[in-house]
């Protein structure tokens, strides 16, 4: 690793606690992650858990007074899941003294309204920066030492080369976890992210002198195991670092990925990783729910450090893989357009899709991406980021649409993982151009053609953006449809040149996970046969039945 011997020592000894106390991942009533085909489904109170969430602005949580007076419109949000950081200088304001008075009030306010919890420890890092730090962490820059940039000045970031961080950060989040084992028995809360979106700026890495002398030293073998075991799926920017190195099986970082400023990303990220799997393991020795990491994305074009450099992104996935195996899953903060470019890559077989951060709450097309991100990719859960500022009134797209998925919620989780469930949105650019060209699935003996709109409703493409929805097969011949603004025709996919009929199309509603049929759609709402259409105007669902004729 490229900490000291004794923090080492420290950190295999945390792991093997962790691993013997991992089997109480199975214990009744504890969240959990289950794998179902394909799909990672997170497991609540035994059942699997769609999560319906809205993550809190940063402050919100920090004054109960506040927090309390957000429920109404939480609830109205529809919301399930409320996502709300827990401050590391508000539960250690002194060293070795931790007071969780703050915390306990918030589980008992998402109590007493219904609501789930997850927690986002704003630790050593929030946003890249050391801002959330208890006072005596940021006074003493010697037991703490900061990040020094390529000119040699201090950050407001801590190292994580620095031992005392390291060791103080992970004994504030296992106390954290040790309290919830003893304070929250209701099972309020069902996850914990660590830390909040790490990457380094301004610079590719920290170039102080304890990140300069780990850089000198070898390359853990942990991660040089991994490179050897999984070099057939290895990200392509980590396999030609490690490939123009004559992929060797030891050596120093540059040895083994060269000095280029992709490869002192990967000893950066490698540096993170490993700071959070310390503290992760420790955490889970305490008290084993599932745990997630958070991404801040790289814009096109910007270097590392014009991003948040070395944290959890796709293309160092591989690397936080290796170093933080106690990390469940590596989760999306997206605020691009092009939502649908970068949701499939963080869905993996090793990585199951989460959206805990999604624009606003408030933007028009946040419904249609958590609709895409749940059929397409088989997401447990979607959030998007200051969920108190939307009204919350029920005319509202998020609303609407987190409605009609706590309905649909039984019958997704039953589908998901067996390749029978598709996601629908429009293409966007990362410069916002809207391709609103049809998209076709093929499910079962049948090609799904949708189109995004209607041809008796007018769209523009602030519209279209906001028209999406999934698919779901129930049977050979039959298909329930939810969303809004999608028109759906069918053809036979077998080859064997059947022309393909809608018997019946019924709007209607889940209840208990049962169908309950409303209207019989079978004239003018089908276009005497030719499409079945969702409103432009509201999240709405339609089961379908298909029949064959020649």
């Amino acid at each position: 690793m490229t900490l000291c011997a004794s923090t080492r020592r420290a950190f295999y000894a945390l792991c093997a606690i962790a691993v013997i106390g991992s089997s109480a991942a199975a214990a009744p009533n504890l969240p959990h992650l289950r794998q179902q085909g394909t799909a990672t489904q997170l497991m609540v109170d035994d059942q699997p858990f769609l999560v319906l969430g809205g993550e809190l602005h940063n402050s919100s949580a920090s004054h109960l007074p506040y927090l309390n007076r957000l429920w109404p419109a939480l609830k109205r949000a529809e919301l399930n899941t409320v996502l709300a950081p827990v401050q590391w200088d508000q539960v250690e304001p002194v060293e070795g003294r931790y007071d969780f008075t703050v915390l306990d009030g918030m589980l008992k306010q998402a109590r007493a309204n219904d609501m789930r919890l997850i927690l986002l420890w704003f630790g050593a890092w929030k946003n890249s920066m050391s801002t959330y730090v208890p006072p005596y962490v940021k006074r003493d820059t010697k037991r703490f030492p900061r990040a020094l940039n390529r000119a040699g000045a201090a950050q407001e970031i801590l190292t994580p080369f620095g031992e005392q961080t390291l060791q103080r950060d992970t004994a504030a989040f296992r106390a954290l976890l040790a309290h919830l084992k003893q304070a929250d028995t209701q099972r309020t809360v069902i996850m914990v992210q660590v830390e909040n979106e790490i990457g380094m700026l301004p610079d590719v890495r920290d170039f102080g002198p304890l990140a300069n002398a780990a850089l000198a030293g070898q390359v853990p073998q942990r991660l040089l195991d991994y490179l050897q075991a999984h070099r057939t799926t290895l990200h392509p920017s980590l396999l030609a670092l490690w490939n123009a190195q004559g992929q060797r099986t030891s050596g120093t970082w540059a040895e083994v990925f060269g000095s280029s400023t992709g490869a002192e990303e990967v000893f950066q990220a490698w540096a993170y990783a490993a700071f959070v799997e310390t503290m992760s393991a420790a955490g889970k020795a305490a008290y084993p729910i599932p745990l997630y990491v958070n991404a801040a994305l790289n814009r096109p074009g910007k270097k590392p450090g014009e991003y948040p450099s070395a944290g959890p992104l796709p293309h160092l996935f591989d690397v936080w893989k290796a170093a933080a195996p106690s990390i469940d899953l590596l989760a999306i903060d997206t605020y691009f357009p092009n939502f649908t470019d970068w949701a499939p890559q963080f869905k993996r077989h090793d990585n199951p899709l989460f959206v805990p951060e999604a624009d606003n709450a408030g933007r028009h097309d946040a419904a249609a991406k958590a609709f895409y991100a749940i059929g397409e990719h088989d997401a447990f859960g979607f959030s998007p980021f200051g969920i108190e500022d939307s009204t919350g009134l029920g005319d509202d797209a998020l609303p609407a649409a987190y409605r009609l998925l706590r309905e649909l919620a039984p019958v997704i989780n039953q589908h998901q993982g067996a390749g029978r469930t598709r996601g629908f949105k429009a293409r966007v650019s990362y410069d916002g151009v809207v391709d609103a060209a049809p998209q076709q699935a093929t499910m079962g003996g049948v090609t799904l053609n949708v189109a995004f709109g209607n041809p008796w409703a007018k769209a523009d493409n602030k519209d279209i953006e906001s028209f999406g929805g999934l698919v779901i097969r129930l049977a050979d011949d039959e298909f329930l449809i939810a969303g809004k603004g999608l028109t759906v025709t069918f053809k036979d996919a077998t080859g064997a040149g059947d022309s393909i009929g809608l018997e019946l199309v019924t709007e209607g509603t889940y209840e208990n996970g049962k169908w309950v049929p409303g209207r019989w759609l079978n004239g003018d709402e089908i276009h005497q046969g030719r499409q079945v259409m969702l409103v432009t105007g509201a999240f709405t669902a339609q089961r379908v039945k298909l029949y064959r004729y020649k």
